[in-house]
């Protein structure tokens, strides 16, 4: 080859290797560039989603707060029992927050203190002394007296959005000890020190993973962890792997290492409850523990933080052998570290996993009061701030009135085993404080805690005899023509209607009564004098009283509606018998008391709302029939539960053919209904008195209400009156009764004690007040 070809060769492979040379760097700079622009990509939506709203937060919905006070009524043990329910830790001195000691009639409390929608309430220790039924003494760890204090409300639900995702929010400056440690121990010791991707951790899983011949570790961090939660999805791939990567490099760019681990604790999955997937160690702690995170022993933080590798392969409910087994590695590893000593490590080893039977988060828990809630919710708010704001929502729920309305409910249902078809027989109850409209519980079901048809407020049923009281209170306002003591003629009679057909009403027991004292008709619950008095006052006078006592209806005015053949829901009647309780001051009932943004700003209030819709004088007449109706009619069984000095008013109903069972009755603090009957309809074997109001004489029995206030209403005056005969006696004697009448419409002065009785008249009475007069005044 001559030298010029030898040249000309040596340029064409320089020239190629230029070329390639060039083309690399073409290309490398194009896939530089493209990087670039992906990363760009990538750090536009770690910025817009990590800078903005991070989460939807559900709005979480409370009971009532306890509130305490010397003189309050309030039993010992449901004070325990609401503690209890609150998560506190009994133990035999109350030195943290979250516990509480029991020492003879004393109660020592260290309260966690809340931050409520009229202030906060101090983390504090409490005293409190019972004594009788209440609360004797209320005082600091100290000895000072304290006025009032409020313990933290009961979380009882939450609103959830589409995605069935549910949190609560912390802060890292509101860990236990030992959760960081532990965390970064178990899932990434050199948090602190890489960049979103640490190559040591890569090596080290390599070569365990090598070592024991199985995938045993990973090599992700966690800040790799944080974005394939919150950003990617769970697939496994190289793609989502090289993703991971870039967005945690470009997460650690840009955010610190503080801001980063606190999201991570509020975003990692820790377990399933039903079909909602529980996010972060703050609702873990609760849905494992019933315990607020903050107080979290060793073991406890532990536990969760090795359920991080596999919260359902390390679900200490279903798998507590294995998981204990993992939570003493985690303790192990706290103890290389120096975090905690060997005995202190020995003593968390020993203690029990601690967890709760089951999780305490379920929005079903409280299924009938939670639709009630939701419905007056949506009556003011979007579907979307409910289930993404955070909202905390305080309601009238009385958790401990709640827990004895369910345990009444089996219990009556217990005692009725063996009756005929009583396992089709269905259930709901609704229980209010009559004087502000405050629902405090709510069965929708004969099984409390299953979420599926709320009877207390979708079941529309004939609601029988519970009208009555509507017909004797359209009566009663009128005293110039109706007292207590008229005369009513409990006898057979029919009304034609415009199309030829006859309405003949029959008694219960199929039998006439003769004539009758006014209030006999409502105690008795006799249908023939009660339709007669209801047809002289008016069918159209009766159902504008039961439309003004609260029962929202739209009835026609035939005669069969003075005796219940009208439907309403449990929750209607409630509302009806709310104003009979409250003495005709009307207040619509109400579950929910204050509504807060996640911030804690008010955002909406239900203040109380009263109307007087009636004269207190014949709504007091009402309610003292009714309360015969308890001493001395329909309702006198529910003695063989409630003390005998226990006074209540009640009406008990039962509709055609007994397929609906009906109590409703109240004590001065307490109203319920209680309803019974077949969801098909069908018969059932229960009146008003065999099968509702056993239900409700269990809850009365077990809530121990105030007895019905003595105290007269101005305009009622109250005599002596000879049952018998209806008539005035001067003073007590042995055989009659104290009656009330509104001033003016009191009986005549009959006769005194001592002088001979007073022959039976032989016209039904009518005659008796005129020979009675002149026999007085010959």
């Amino acid at each position: 080859m001559s030298k010029r070809q030898a040249k000309g060769k040596k340029k064409t492979v320089g020239r190629r290797r230029f070329s390639w040379l060039g083309l690399l760097v073409k290309l490398s700079i194009v896939a530089a560039l493209a990087l670039a622009g992906y990363m760009m990509y990538l750090d536009a939506i770690v910025q817009e989603r990590f800078a903005g709203k991070r989460w939807t937060v559900p709005a979480r919905v409370y009971a009532r707060p306890l509130e305490l006070y010397a003189g309050q009524k309030l039993q010992q043990q449901d004070f325990i029992t609401e503690l209890q329910a609150l998560g506190y830790r009994r133990t035999t001195a109350a030195q943290r927050s979250g516990s509480m000691s029991v020492n003879g009639n004393q109660v020592e409390v260290f309260a966690r203190g809340f931050r409520f929608y009229d202030g906060n309430e101090p983390a504090q220790r409490v005293r409190v002394r019972f004594s009788g039924g209440q609360v004797a003494a209320l005082s600091k760890a100290d000895g000072t007296a304290l006025p009032v204090m409020r313990l933290e409300p009961l979380l009882i639900g939450g609103l959830y959005p589409a995605h069935q995702e549910d949190r609560i929010l912390i802060r890292l400056a509101d860990t236990p000890g030992y959760l960081i440690q532990a965390l970064t121990a178990v899932e990434d010791r050199d948090f602190f020190e890489h960049h979103g991707v640490s190559l040591r951790s890569i090596g080290r899983a390599v070569w365990i993973n090598a070592s024991s011949g199985r995938l045993q570790q990973g090599g992700s961090t966690l800040t790799q962890q944080l974005v394939k939660n919150f950003f990617l999805t769970n697939e496994r791939s190289l793609s989502r792997k090289f993703n991971e990567a870039l967005m945690a490099i470009l997460l650690e760019l840009h955010y610190d290492k503080e801001e980063i681990l606190e999201a991570y604790l509020n975003e990692v999955f820790l377990g399933q409850d039903g079909s909602r997937a529980v996010h972060g160690f703050g609702l873990a702690s609760q849905y494992y523990f019933s315990q607020p995170l903050a107080e979290l022993e060793v073991h406890q933080v532990a536990l969760l933080v090795g359920m991080v590798k596999g919260a359902s392969f390390y679900n200490p409910r279903r798998h507590p052998e294995r998981t204990k087994e993992r939570r003493d590695l985690v303790l192990d590893m706290l103890a290389e570290q120096g975090a905690i000593s060997q005995e202190q490590l020995a003593t968390a080893k020993q203690q029990p996993l601690g967890v709760t039977s089951q999780g305490s988060l379920a929005n079903t828990s409280y299924p009938a009061f939670m639709d009630l809630v939701k419905r007056q919710l949506r009556q003011d708010y979007r579907e979307q701030d409910l289930t993404e704001e955070g909202l905390r929502i305080f309601t009238s729920m009385d958790p401990v009135l709640q827990q004895k309305a369910e345990a009444a409910l089996t219990e009556t249902f217990a005692r009725m085993r063996g009756r005929s078809g009583i396992d089709q027989v269905e259930a709901a109850m609704v229980a209010v404080r009559p004087g502000s409209g405050e629902v405090l519980a709510m069965l929708g079901s004969r099984q409390p805690r299953f979420a599926g048809f709320n009877r207390a407020l979708d079941a529309t049923r004939p609601v029988g005899s519970l009208v009555k009281p509507a017909v004797y209170l359209a009566a009663l306002a009128q005293p110039q023509r109706y007292t207590l003591t008229s005369y009513l003629q409990d006898r057979s009679f029919s009304v034609r209607d415009s199309k030829g057909r006859d309405w003949t009403p029959q008694n219960y027991d199929r039998q006439e009564h003769g004539t009758v004292f006014l209030y006999q008709g409502l105690a008795q619950s006799y249908n023939l004098s009660t339709a007669r008095l209801g047809m002289d006052v008016g069918i159209g006078e009766v159902l504008k009283t039961a439309r003004q006592l609260g029962a929202d209806h739209d009835w026609p005015a035939f005669p069969s509606m003075l005796l219940g053949a009208g439907s309403l829901t449990p929750l209607q009647v409630t509302q009806m018998y709310q104003t009979l309780a409250n003495g005709g001051f009307h207040t619509p009932l109400r579950a929910i008391h204050n509504v807060l943004t996640a911030e804690g700003e008010p955002l909406g209030r239900y203040p109380l709302h009263v109307e007087q819709r009636f004269a207190a004088a014949p709504v007091y007449l009402v309610r003292e029939a009714m309360r015969r109706a308890m001493t001395e009619g329909t309702g006198r069984s529910a003695y063989n539960r409630i003390p005998r000095e226990l006074r209540v008013a009640g009406k008990t109903g039962t509709s055609n053919d007994l397929r609906d069972s009906w109590f409703a009755g109240f004590a001065e603090d307490l109203l319920a209904v209680a309803w019974m009957g077949r969801d098909d309809n069908g018969k059932t074997s229960l009146t008003g008195a065999t099968g509702a109001l056993q239900l409700w004489s269990e809850l009365m029995r077990s809530a121990a209400p105030t007895s019905l206030s003595t105290s007269v209403p101005e305009g009622i005056a109250e005599v002596w009156v000879d049952p018998e005969q209806g008539l005035q006696v001067s003073e007590p004697c042995p055989g009659v009764v104290r009656m009330p009448y509104v001033r003016g419409s009191e009986p005549e002065a009959g006769f005194y004690c001592g002088l001979p009785a007073v022959p039976e008249p032989a016209d039904e009475g009518g005659k008796v007040r005129g020979w009675l007069k002149g026999w007085l005044n010959r």
